[in-house]
């Protein structure tokens, strides 16, 4: 049974083969959420950090459709978890209430498949408040 209070990697379907190429394909048989928003970020400078927030109710697929993304979570209990994003047919599922990090190579393209549209109220951008939820919790 899957842990939905918790990151954790997803494969996509790989069709295709090496002389020809490949697709994958993300559709609800294997999305934890139905999409309301799909977004990519490109171009970030390799010494950008970003993300640096959290979600009340948002949970998100990051991909790496291009390049390299390193992910830093954290959860509420305080658990730190790191990824690597690096092959376009894998995801990281990221739960609401979890705090993330992410540094990119030149050449990254991150997508973001979204379980809410975009509600600046969703968002928990500053680290103290984030720690603050993990005091209610406990």
């Amino acid at each position: 049974m899957i842990d939905y209070s918790r990151p954790f990697i997803l494969e996509f379907p790989k069709i295709g083969q090496t002389s020809l190429g490949f697709i994958s394909i993300a559709e609800k048989d294997n999305l934890p959420f139905v999409p309301k928003r799909i977004y990519w970020t490109y171009f970030t400078p390799e010494d950008v950090e970003r993300g640096g927030h959290s979600h009340y109710d948002l949970q998100q697929i990051l991909v790496a459709v291009s390049g390299r993304i390193e992910i830093t979570t954290e959860l509420l209990t305080g658990e730190k978890l790191e990824f690597v994003l690096e092959k376009p047919n894998i995801g990281l599922y990221i739960p609401k209430n979890c705090w993330r990090t992410m540094k990119y190579t030149h050449n990254a393209v991150q997508m973001c498949i979204a379980s809410n549209e975009y509600d600046e109220k969703d968002y928990i951008r500053e680290y103290s408040v984030f720690l603050a939820s993990r005091e209610e919790k406990l």
